[in-house]
């Protein structure tokens, strides 16, 4: 499943619209790094917030699941419109021909559909969008993450330490991406937990009562008894009310891990923040003394 140089990584854009412009670079440093890039007929294409009709997105990913020459499938950006298409993609065809797809945000849909309706693994990591911001002191490692990992890699990062944190262990089956994508999953297939896994999440530009709010369903949800421990990276310009809520993102999600008496740990490199670096989600991960390991 892993890439070697010269193979062949897809751009697909499963949700918001791109220009090609916006692409150009991040092709480059794809190629610089020993692969070769494919472009899906619809990338570029428009409809309103979108990269196209919810029939051509889907087309293109098709396209891609299809194509052997294509190894992986990188998604060009989030933004909305992944649960659009959910359905209209064949995964018969990802079945036969298993293959890394790639990306974070709203691409959690993908992620969330492959790990646990198809118990596959998928790459939470930066994207093309990304690539090749100069703004970022990060980026690069941002990509070199992705990119090892790609490789198959050993998987390696330091979190930072928080006194919210209520384990120096854990390990098992990794699942998750941005929380107010899994709750638009909720009652579905595409997040149904049969099996004990370590839920991560990240967010961004959320109220901090809609963050009870979503962690509410979660404890709730069927399944809720098989999330195991809590892996939180980045919460990103959280927003309050006037009159304020009370507690940071991480406060009230600390609150929740209690209450279902799971251990929960923060600070883990990934997210809609500057530093975001890949991992596998429906693979198996540990975090022994703040230094998580996948690939081990």
């Amino acid at each position: 499943m892993f890439l070697k140089p010269g193979d062949t990584i897809g751009i697909a854009a499963p949700a918001r619209k791109i220009s090609k412009q916006e692409l150009q670079k991040s092709i480059e440093i794809i190629e610089e790094n020993g692969y070769k890039v494919f472009l899906t007929p619809n990338l570029f294409n428009q409809n309103n917030q979108f990269s196209g009709t919810d029939l051509e997105r889907a087309s293109d990913f098709n396209l891609l699941l299809n194509n052997p020459e294509v190894k992986a499938i990188l998604c060009a950006r989030g933004g909305y419109g992944s649960l659009r298409i959910i359905d209209l993609i064949n995964w018969n065809l990802f079945n036969n021909n298993p293959k890394i797809i790639a990306g974070f945000s709203d691409i959690t849909v993908l992620h969330s559909h492959i790990n646990l309706a198809l118990n596959q693994q998928s790459l939470h990591s930066t994207m093309p969008i990304n690539m090749a911001k100069t703004d970022n002191p990060f980026q690069e490692i941002n990509n070199k993450s992705f990119f090892n990992a790609l490789a198959g890699k050993k998987i390696s990062y330091t979190l930072g330490s928080s006194n919210l944190n209520t384990s120096a262990f854990i390990e098992g089956k990794l699942i998750g991406g941005n929380l107010s994508v899994l709750y638009s999953m909720m009652g579905s297939k595409s997040f149904e937990i049969n099996e004990d896994v370590i839920l991560f999440i990240e967010d961004l530009d959320e109220y901090l009562y809609h963050i009870d709010r979503m962690m509410m369903g979660l404890s709730r949800m069927k399944g809720a008894e098989n999330i195991k421990a809590i892996l939180v990276g980045s919460f990103t310009e959280m927003k309050d009310n006037t009159i304020p809520f009370g507690k940071s993102a991480n406060e009230i999600i600390a609150e929740h891990a209690q209450r279902l008496k799971i251990p929960i740990i923060f600070n883990f490199p990934a997210g809609h923040d500057q530093l975001n670096q890949a991992f596998f989600l429906g693979k198996k991960a540990r975090i022994n003394d703040l230094v998580f390991e996948q690939n081990y």
